[in-house]
């Protein structure tokens, strides 16, 4: 049962991020990572050939306020982001009566490697659960994202099936991986 998610106000905090909206001073930032070859592929959409593109979907990121901009402390910068989408799984019969979203993520690839998504996923799953009592969370990957299945895995998302389905923004089919976290198996942080 998808609910609406409003993060306007909301700045999470960890030890090297800070998440927040999306401002449109982000427009370069965000440019900067969502044209990199090979990036956006991997999270379900085309590299943005112009900033034009860019700025089209950085209003979208504001308008709909269901999309944290994931900011490294240390720089100041716009290095990814963490958002909350209607979920696969509303449709799936033992799932659709949870209230839950799906979580969608993308890091620059410099910062690859290097922890950070684990950290700002984690800190988007304690949200969700505490402010907005969800019962569960969803999320996926293409099967040849390694990256993101190691992400899921750190988080404690428990695999469900394996899907086909045709991503319309590239215009090509994908064999995807889907995943659950149900709030009772989520082990909180300490510090929240």
């Amino acid at each position: 049962m998808d609910i609406i998610i409003d993060i306007s106000n909301t700045v999470l905090e960890t030890d090297r991020l800070i998440l927040r909206a999306w401002k449109e001073s982000d427009l370069n930032d965000f440019y900067e990572y969502a044209s990199t070859p090979g990036l956006g592929e991997m999270a379900g959409f085309s590299p943005h050939k112009s900033i034009d593109i860019s700025k089209s979907v950085l209003q979208s990121f504001i308008l709909h306020k269901n999309e944290f901009a994931v900011v490294e402390k240390l720089s100041n910068k716009v290095i990814g982001s963490v958002g909350l989408q209607e979920s696969w799984a509303n449709n799936d019969s033992p799932y659709s009566n949870f209230k839950m979203k799906n979580i969608g993520y993308v890091l620059s690839k410099p910062y690859w490697g290097k922890g950070l998504m684990p950290e700002a996923v984690k800190s988007v799953i304690t949200f969700c659960f505490k402010n907005y009592d969800l019962e569960a969370l969803t999320c996926g990957h293409i099967i040849s994202n390694n990256q993101s299945k190691r992400v899921i895995e750190k988080c404690g998302f428990t695999y469900v099936k394996q899907t086909e389905y045709f991503d319309s923004c590239l215009q090509m089919n994908f064999s995807g991986m889907r995943y659950i976290l149900f709030k009772n198996q989520f082990l909180f942080p300490h510090s929240v």
